[in-house]
């Protein structure tokens, strides 16, 4: 498998592709104005305490309050062992302070979603300095190696200060002296985290998390990506010196991209963005996916379209190619567009049971290679298949745009007849609210035009109707949905 990754950087943003086998499959974006929270450590004050949602609200330092929920509160061994249920404010008070990370960035109407599980990445382990637990990713199946490692981190955890690790799956083979440098490195972060939030008291950042090239080397860039092209000269050089002292391994892969065309024209990867943000995905065989993200969950329909299957022997088994291609293109368009929360796929039903087996085993192997930890159901009767997708980072679309100030969101608009008709009821109610001898209608082109021509003879008998002039006046400004009555 080809796997590469481009970089493309310019003062105002940082834009990461990481391309597998020719096609894009993510698209991370962090923003000078706006860069992303997760991972950044901050000596919080917690503002109110909600018992009845067993959570907190706390100030970090950010224009909204952040929020933490009990289950993601250490609580201590006293406290644990405790016989009645632990309550919130059993571990929290109003005006403390305490050390929290992020785990989720502000969303929507929503602020940030706190730990104080923290965790702090290296290259090959991740630290919990708050934890005695010592684990192996789960992706690493070797029982040999897994035990290895373990034995690795064990022997060396007595000259450190305590806390837990968990090795990650790129430590795959590593030697003794690679977790041992790790565990040095982790150990004087942490150091520096409790050095700096031994300062005056206040709500304040105490640990950033990288910047953005350097964090997909660190968690994006593992040994199957042949090239990592960076179309800045600067970035190259950071990006060099960072993968030389913490990823030797893949410095020889990282390239400077010097040419005029812009890196991700060249790879295609703007076209790829501009579709990802349709509800529209065409399918080779010529079948389609609609999706439809909303604030509640994101649904995916499954369509044949245009394919008739001439190939195929009946219905069933047309139906059943359309699905196994979908799987691929739906968890591409998952990570593509980073969709998480509760998702809906309506398969096209299937009623061979062999058939929906097959599609969940060809879906769940497709969702193998996703970095964000999903959880699928079985394809039900209805071929439906109700999955979960982690969520810590705004998706692609609530990056990129935003709610349309004409609908609001809602994708669609009133017709022009139905806003012509709201005119005549509003016209009704200001004629009797007040005895004025004309009133003034403001309104967009398209329905002042249809009022002027189709309604004609209707404005007419409401004038007759009312003894009242009826004068109409376009605003080109307003649009479909607006209008104003004002008594003249």
């Amino acid at each position: 498998m080809s796997d590469e990754l481009l970089i493309n950087v310019t003062p105002q943003e940082t834009r990461v592709a990481k391309i597998e086998n020719g096609m894009l499959q993510e698209v991370v974006i962090e923003r000078a104005c706006k860069r992303g929270l997760v991972g950044n450590i901050y000596r919080a004050k917690v503002g109110r305490v909600l018992p009845g949602m067993q959570a907190a609200f706390l100030e970090i330092g950010l224009q909204r309050t952040a929020f933490l929920h009990l289950s993601d509160i250490v609580i201590s061994e006293e406290k644990k062992n405790i016989d009645q249920e632990l309550s919130i404010a059993d571990v929290l008070r109003n005006g403390q302070e305490l050390l929290v990370q992020v785990v989720k960035d502000p969303m929507g109407t929503k602020g940030a979603r706190l730990t104080t599980h923290i965790t702090i990445p290296a290259r090959y382990l991740v630290y919990m300095p708050n934890s005695h637990h010592i684990g192996v990713s789960q992706k690493l199946e070797n029982k040999e190696e897994r035990k290895r490692l373990k034995t690795l981190i064990k022997q060396h955890i007595v000259e450190f200060k305590g806390g837990g690790y968990i090795v990650r799956t790129v430590a795959e083979g590593i030697s003794d002296k690679a977790i041992y440098a790790d565990m040095l490195f982790l150990e004087k972060i942490w150091q520096a985290i409790q050095d700096n939030n031994t300062s005056e008291y206040s709500a304040k950042m105490v640990y950033e998390d990288l910047p953005l090239a350097m964090r997909v080397m660190r968690d994006i860039a593992d040994t199957e990506v042949d090239a990592i092209r960076i179309d800045s000269c600067e970035t190259f050089n950071k990006v060099s010196k960072f993968a030389q002292k913490f990823i030797p391994e893949l410095v020889s892969g990282i390239e400077y991209y010097p040419g005029e065309r812009p890196i991700f024209d060249l790879y295609g990867v703007e076209d790829e963005i501009q579709r990802a943000l349709q509800s529209k995905i065409e399918l080779k065989s010529g079948g389609y996916l609609i999706i439809d993200q909303t604030e509640a969950m994101t649904t995916v329909d499954v369509n044949t379209g245009g394919y008739v299957g001439k190939h195929n022997r009946n219905l069933e088994e047309t139906i059943y190619k359309t699905n196994l291609e979908a799987t691929q293109a739906i968890v591409r368009q998952l990570r593509l567009r980073n969709l998480g929360g509760i998702i809906i796929i309506d398969f096209i039903d299937m009623t061979d049971i062999d058939h929906r087996r097959q599609v969940y085993r060809t879906f769940d192997h497709a969702l193998e290679r996703d970095r964000a930890k999903t959880c699928i159901t079985e394809v039900s009767q209805l071929g439906l298949v109700e999955m979960t997708r982690k969520r810590t980072r705004e998706s692609l679309e609530h990056i990129l745009c935003e709610v349309c100030p004409i609908c609001h969101g809602k994708g669609t608009v009133k017709t022009v007849e139905t806003v012509a008709f709201e005119i005549f009821r509003e016209i009704i109610r200001e004629a009797r609210q007040f005895d004025t001898p004309k009133l003034l209608v403001l309104t967009s082109k398209k329905v002042g035009d249809y009022l002027l021509d189709e309604e004609s003879s209707a404005i007419a008998e409401l004038e007759e109707f009312m003894q009242r002039t009826i004068q109409l006046q376009i605003d080109h400004e307003y649009q479909q949905e607006q209008y104003d009555v004002v008594p003249m």
